[in-house]
Parts: C-alpha cells; sequence; structure tokens
C-alpha cells in the first residue's frame, strides 16, 4: 500500500497549492508519467525515505529529475554568460578608441591616396598642353628633355642605394650593433606583430640614411613575426643580421658585452660603447608587461641599462617609447654625441616639457620603453 501511495505521488500535477497525500487528503487520479517534470520540489537521497528512493530507481525518476536539474542549471549558466562577457567601461572606451583610431588612418589613407590622383592629373594636363602649342620638332626636344630628367633621377637613386649599401656593409664590420630581441611575438596580437613590423621597418630606413649607421639584429625571428616580416617588400635583401635563435644563444660567445636597454635597470647609461652590443626589447606591449625585459634579462645574467632621459626631459604625459623610437635615440646619439639634442629631436613634444632643476638632477622620471 505504501508503495502504491508513493507512486501516486510522483505522478501527481502540480497544483498552486500542492498537498502532500500522505498528509491530507486523498490523491487525485493519476496523471501521466511527463508529469514528474513538474514537481514541486527535487528529489533526493537526503529529502525522500528510503522506501520512496527505491521505487524512484525502479522507475528511473530519479535520473529523470536528476537531469532537469542539470538541464536547469545549464539554462542559469547559459543566460548569466552575457552579462559575464560584457566588457568594462575602460574596455569599451579603449575599443572604441582604437575603432577612432583605425577610420581616421583610413581616412587619411584615402586622402592622401585622392591627392596623388589629382597632382598626377594635374601634371598629365600642363604635359599635354605644353604639347599642344608646339609644333613636331619641339616637342620632340621636350620628349628628349624629359627623358633626360628621368635618367638622372635613376642614376641618382642607384648612387644612393650603393652608396647605402655601402655604408651598412661597412657598418656590419665596424658600426655599433644594435639587437631588436623578437621573442615575445606569443605575447602580442596580430594587430601588435603588424605594429611591431612597421616599427622595423622605420628603423631599417632611419639606420640607411645615417651618415655613420650601426648593424642592426633581428633576434628569435621566427613563427608570425618572421611570417610579417616576410611580406615587407625588399626585405630579404636586407642588410641586417636575421635570427632564428635567440641573441643569448646566437651571441653565447659574448655574453659579456650584451646590455639589455630596460627602463626598469638601476643603471643609466652614459655613452655608448662601440664593443657592447644593445638589446631592445620587440614588444608592443601597451604597458601590460611591466618589468618582462628586465627579469628576463636578470634571469640570463646580463648587464642592463636604462636611457638617461629622467636627466634631460619630464615626461608630460605616457611614459612609453616605441622601438623605432629608442632607436633613432640611439642613432642620433651616435651622430651627435649628446644625449639631449637625441631626445628633444625624437620624443615628441606632446609626450615632454623640459624638467626643472632638481628633477634634471635627481634623474628620478623613467620612460618605459614599449618593447
Amino acid at each position: 500500500m505504501l508503495r502504491f501511495l508513493l507512486l501516486k505521488t510522483l505522478i501527481l500535477p502540480r497544483r498552486s497549492n500542492f498537498t502532500s497525500p500522505l498528509v491530507a487528503g486523498t490523491p487525485s487520479a493519476p496523471s501521466p508519467v511527463s508529469s514528474v517534470f513538474l514537481l514541486p520540489h527535487p528529489l533526493s537521497p537526503h529529502s525522500v525515505s528510503g522506501e520512496l528512493v527505491s521505487v524512484c530507481e525502479e522507475l528511473g525518476v530519479m535520473d529523470v529529475v536528476s537531469n532537469e536539474q542539470s538541464d536547469a542549471a545549464a539554462n542559469a549558466e547559459a543566460e548569466a554568460q552575457p552579462g559575464e562577457q560584457q566588457m568594462s567601461k575602460r574596455a569599451q572606451k579603449k575599443l572604441l578608441k582604437q575603432q577612432r583610431y583605425e577610420a581616421k588612418k583610413a581616412q587619411k589613407k584615402a586622402a592622401e591616396k585622392e591627392h596623388k590622383k589629382r597632382e598626377a592629373d594635374r601634371k598629365r594636363k600642363e604635359w599635354d598642353e605644353k604639347l599642344s602649342g608646339v609644333d613636331e620638332e619641339e616637342r620632340a626636344k621636350l620628349f628628349d628633355a624629359r627623358r633626360g630628367l628621368r635618367m638622372e633621377r635613376m642614376e641618382k637613386r642607384n648612387e644612393e642605394k650603393a652608396d647605402k649599401i655601402e655604408r651598412l656593409a661597412k657598418a656590419k664590420e665596424h658600426g655599433q650593433n644594435i639587437v631588436i630581441d623578437l621573442e615575445f611575438a606569443h605575447l602580442m596580437s596580430p594587430n601588435e606583430i603588424n605594429s611591431l613590423t612597421q616599427q622595423i621597418t622605420y628603423c631599417y630606413a632611419m639606420n640607411g640614411r645615417c651618415s655613420s649607421p650601426s648593424h642592426l639584429w633581428l633576434t628569435g625571428c621566427s613563427g608570425d613575426m618572421e611570417t610579417q616580416l616576410q611580406k615587407i617588400p625588399g626585405y630579404p635583401n636586407w642588410i641586417i643580421e636575421k635570427e632564428s635563435r635567440s641573441y643569448i644563444e646566437a651571441l653565447h660567445d659574448r655574453k659579456d658585452d650584451l646590455v639589455y636597454l630596460t627602463a626598469d635597470s638601476e643603471t643609466m647609461l652614459d655613452s655608448l660603447d662601440p664593443k657592447k652590443l644593445y638589446i631592445v626589447g620587440g614588444l608592443v606591449d601597451r604597458n601590460r608587461w611591466k618589468g618582462i625585459t628586465m627579469n628576463k634579462a636578470t634571469e640570463q645574467g646580463i648587464q642592463t641599462a636604462k636611457l638617461p632621459i629622467g636627466e634631460y626631459l619630464k615626461m608630460s604625459s605616457s611614459q612609453v617609447l616605441t622601438v623605432n623610437q629608442v632607436i633613432e635615440i640611439l642613432l642620433k646619439f651616435l651622430e651627435t654625441g649628446d644625449w639631449k639634442t637625441s631626445f628633444f629631436h625624437v620624443i615628441p613634444q606632446r609626450k615632454r616639457h623640459e624638467a626643472d632643476l632638481d628633477v634634471a638632477q635627481g634623474g628620478k622620471e623613467e620612460v618605459r620603453m614599449e618593447m
């Protein structure tokens, strides 16, 4: 009889004021087994008697109820997930700023393209007008003169290219060695890797224009970083050291001459030693990985140093320098021998103002290089 009553209890339809038939009243007529999904309270071994549990197990009801509870939990988690994935206000502002920057960049690129097109159309129109008002003999002279100017430009460009190759070849033997450490690609997004690639392009271009260029190294150049660099026109012909190995492996015989430039170092860089190899971390980190280059150098047991920016400038805004800015500062110092001139030439006006006497003497202002 008890088993019958318990079974009847399980299949009662759900009502707003449910009363157990074991406590008060006679059970209603049986309803379909699907009614177990509407039980007002979940069943568990802790809330029902052993006899009821036994009946439930025989009928497979406990599995149904357990599945129902799991589905409800999954639905609740799915409903809560969108709220958890919402970005913070700071992340939204950062994303909006990036979108505005990309839109402005695309607009500027389109404007430059349109300007070039207009200039080409203007020059072509002027040329056509000049030809239309002269006879055949004069026209031939104009074509010869134009051809001569093109030849002169080509010869000048070839001479400059040959001179650049010669200077870079000499720098390979006698120039200051500067290493860009590319072992941080796994910490960067595709956009950040692309940004670093552009910075490296600027570094190579600036170095090639110097009267006494340095010898640049790219170490740890592999994976996504190498793939992105290979897309640069002319990259295979660059006169630069390209190493897939880390600098600590490629330059193991010169470990004592390695100096990692990091703003977290306690050593101030007074001058550049021609015998040393200065390392700049290739990491566009947006200040996410503060101290990573210092920690890496310390673990490897190599020297560190920081640029003496605090001796000459007080940063007024972002304390971040890009890789190409650091390289340009080093190149400018090699040319002038003056840190202040180098800093004022490279660091944008919006990021700096002249340090007062106390700051200049204290040298406490540091700049975190974006590496």
